[in-house]
């Protein structure tokens, strides 16, 4: 495209340029015609004066007498001693002298230059007409004439033409199409209106003076009309650059996004593809290996959601940069909005791509800072190396892809090789995403409920819906298994939809009212202004009372878009409904959520119960969790409690509720009203417990004194009171 408009542009400087060249030439012409049609015109109305020139100097008659005929025998010499009978031709010559010319009186030679000026008379010849149409050998003089003049025989003839054709003195410049072509021209004086005669008097004149004139002016204006059609050019071919620039300008800046992404400037996914193809193809030439990383931001819609696109923006470019620098002298390519990829031609050694990959996530790790707000780069990486010719496009991409969805799901902000066995997980994520459709369809799923206890009075508070799936070939399928593919493949709003309704209708068929239900809400089914729509007519379809419904959301909810998902948070509060804030402690931003939304309880992360008494730093998280929900007055829920050991160190700790396979594996809704409403709290040796465990019981003990002290204050001011009365 941009050769075909260089071109173009080339083709359209070379033809105005020839424009302008014909124009300046075909003035030039037009100068020169101009000059001869003035010199003519000029030179014509000269001869007007010579009539009335010759009768104010009283020559008229001294030329009747020197063109006197005189053929006649009986005149033979003139009055000025010439001789002015026909003789041979030998003899006219030697009269007239060796060059033919003819000797006029001063007083009338100076009357016609005067008619004639400002040109100058050279030569003057007298002649009879008649001789031009003998032979040229046979005319001396007239050989003589043209030969002295250096104008031609035919332009003497066409004077003496026009003399006698127009009865006047005449005479015809030396011109030719381009202008004047001889400053001299011959002048016949005509005697017609003086003398009855045969012969005419011819002067040879230069006109150089009156060329010169006309030169000047030619010249002069010339140059002027030159220097305008310049003048002009020059304009033209500034005007035609800036709009040719423009255009070349655009013509670039196309061609360079048809090959490039316009925010980051990188190559786009057809220029990867076109590099990676020819890759490919020197890949099995040479029997070398080449390797293909795709790179993909993580959590950057949550990025968008709560910086703004602006930022985002910026943010994208950011990353942009560090790929470069971290693969400085290779593709680097943004595929999509938050994906990039990257073609290792000239490393294909393990180790160093390794070495490459780590030092991107070093990149990573460095601050980065947009209009005053930090935020962290978070990028997954899959790593996928041709290794043989079997290999094709879409073969590898599939694999670096394979290996950049095991980087997600390991945790995000690291990097992986694709191997052989990541087909195998593939292909059975895409049967159980298949098995899913067909689940929601067939009423596949059923939900299972894990009691909740007390550890204050150790009576059971409700429990926690969890849904189950039983394939009909496969058998039972995990939660950890389908539930992250169903949010993959955007599934989980169904099926939470359907866990929402089902559970609440079993809920409000219990007899016991007082037992509340909790159910978790992932943020893939979270939808701002929808999802309370959706709880209220759980509510209201299936009868069940608001303040037994507990809707469990994770950190990773708030993080996107929290002005709206609070807002939504609000509503479902005002319904009566509880908001838990579920796995605290696993973000990180935990204590600025639990600033902006009042949650009615926080739950424990089941990592910390497991490392609970082993870990003194889990210990102190624990106590902290505890000690932050007494202060804000929320209850603690401790998950995944498998010994009694755990029970005795969270009840030590302050924790409120407890749930986990200890108190009661998830069970049906029929087996609810069997489950027992108590249990018998282990007992444990006090000084046996972690000291930084013991807080919350001193922090209880602490309470209940300042509770007594208070009570004993309040009665002694009311009996001093009756005591006054």
């Amino acid at each position: 495209m941009a050769s075909v408009s260089q071109t173009n542009n080339f083709m359209a400087f070379i033809t105005t340029t020839a424009a302008v060249v014909v124009v300046a030439f075909t003035t030039y012409l037009a100068f020169n015609y101009g000059k001869g049609w003035v010199f003519k015109k000029e030179v014509s109305e000269s001869l007007l004066k010579v009539p009335r020139v010759l009768s104010d100097l009283n020559q008229t008659k001294t030329l009747k007498a020197l063109l006197a005929d005189t053929s006649q025998d009986a005149a033979d010499e003139s009055p000025f001693g010439l001789r002015l009978q026909s003789a041979s031709p030998e003899e006219t010559i030697a009269d007239a002298g060796l060059s033919g010319q003819t000797e006029i009186p001063q007083p009338l030679k100076r009357a016609l230059n005067q008619a004639l000026s400002p040109a100058k008379i050279l030569n003057q010849y007298i002649i009879d007409p008649t001789e031009l149409e003998k032979p040229t050998s046979e005319t001396p003089v007239i050989n003589a004439i043209t030969s002295e003049s250096g104008l031609s025989r035919q332009l003497l003839k066409e004077t003496l033409q026009l003399a006698e054709g127009t009865g006047k003195t005449a005479t015809v410049p030396d011109t030719f199409w381009m202008g004047v072509h001889s400053a001299r021209a011959f002048v016949v004086i005509n005697p017609t209106e003086m003398v009855t005669s045969n012969k005419r008097l011819v002067l040879v004149v230069d006109h150089t003076m009156f060329l010169s004139k006309l030169d000047y002016m030619s010249k002069f204006g010339f140059i002027a009309i030159v220097g305008f059609a310049l003048l002009s050019f020059t304009l033209a071919t500034f005007l035609m650059w800036g709009r040719f620039k423009d255009r070349i300008k655009a013509s670039k800046e196309i061609e360079f996004l048809a090959h490039h992404d316009a925010l980051t400037g990188l190559p786009n996914r057809a220029v990867f593809s076109a590099h990676l193809n020819e890759a490919l193809r020197v890949s099995q030439v040479k029997a070398g290996n080449m390797a293909v990383i795709l790179c993909d931001v993580d959590k950057f819609k949550d990025i968008n959601d709560t910086h703004g696109h602006g930022i985002g923006d910026i943010y994208l470019q950011i990353v942009a940069e560090r790929l470069k620098s971290s693969f400085e002298g290779h593709l680097v390519a943004r595929l999509s909005g938050d994906e990039f990829a990257i073609i290792l031609t000239t490393i294909s050694d393990i180790g160093k791509v390794t070495l490459l990959a780590g030092r991107m996530m070093d990149l990573a790790k460095e601050p980065c800072v947009i209009e005053g707000r930090s935020i962290p780069i978070s990028i997954s990486m899959g790593i996928a190396r041709a290794s043989d010719a079997h290999w094709r496009t879409s073969s590898i991409l599939h694999c670096a892809d394979l290996a950049l969805y095991a980087s997600k799901h390991a945790g995000r902000a690291t990097f992986s090789w694709y191997t052989p066995e990541m087909d195998a997980e593939a292909k059975k994520r895409k049967e159980i995403e298949k098995g899913l459709k067909a689940a929601i369809a067939q009423d596949q799923f059923s939900v299972l409920y894990q009691p909740q206890y007390s550890l204050h009075d150790n009576t059971l508070r409700g429990f926690e819906a969890l849904i189950r799936w039983e394939h009909p070939t496969k058998g039972y399928i995990s939660p950890e298994v389908f539930i992250p593919v169903a949010e993959d493949s955007g599934q989980i709003e169904a099926i939470g939809d359907w866990v929402l309704q089902h559970a609440c209708k079993e809920a409000a068929n219990w007899e016991n009212r007082n037992l509340r239900i909790a159910i978790n809400v992932s943020a893939a089914q979270f939808i701002p202004g929808v999802t309370e729509q959706k709880i209220a007519q759980a509510l209201k379809n299936s009868r069940l009372e608001p303040h037994r419904l507990e809707i469990e959301i994770t950190e990773s909810l708030l993080i996107s878009n929290t002005d709206m998902v609070i807002e939504t948070l609000n509503n479902i509060s005002a319904m009566g409904v509880s908001i838990a804030m579920d796995d605290f402690g696993t973000g990180y931003s935990s204590l600025s959520y639990l600033s902006r939304f009042p949650f009615d309880k926080i739950k424990i992360d089941r990592s910390f119960v497991k490392e609970l008494g082993d870990d003194p730093r889990t210990d102190a998280v624990v106590a902290s969790i505890v000690g932050l929900g007494r202060s804000l007055g929320v209850p603690i829920v401790a998950e995944g409690v498998e010994t009694e050991e755990q029970i005795i160190l969270l009840q030590a700790a302050g924790c409120d509720i407890v749930q986990g396979y200890l108190l009661g594996r998830p069970g049906t809704s029929k087996n609810v009203e069997n489950i027992k409403l108590v249990f018998e709290m282990p007992s444990m040796d006090p000084t046996t417990i972690p000291t930084h465990l013991q807080l919350g019981e001193q922090q209880r003990a602490q309470e209940a004194q300042a509770d007594e002290d208070f009570e004993e204050a309040d009665e002694l001011e009311n009996e001093n009171i009756r005591t006054s009365a």
